[in-house]
């Protein structure tokens, strides 16, 4: 095996794990009747807080997905050429 194809290889591994965990840490969009009823207890600093902070979960998530898929087209264009 070659250097590169071991590199290559853990950094697939990492950068997917590392998608399905920020994946995970998200909320889902809809939180149903019970968030309908809870929200109006929220005050306005807490959900501005929570948004940013799920925003900035979505922003670095699409850097690691873009990320990866840049690593496995690189992966296979390596492949295909060596």
């Amino acid at each position: 095996m070659e250097i590169y194809e071991i590199v290559l290889g853990a950094l697939l591994i990492v950068v997917s794990i590392a998608i399905a965990a920020l994946v995970l840490l998200q909320e889902g969009k809809s939180q149903g009747l019970s968030g309908a009823i809870a929200g109006g207890a929220d005050t306005f600093f807490g959900k501005n807080k929570g948004r940013t902070i799920e925003q900035l979960l979505v922003k670095i998530t699409r850097v690691v997905a873009i990320a990866f898929f840049v690593l496995v087209l690189g992966t296979f264009l390596v492949f295909l050429f060596l």
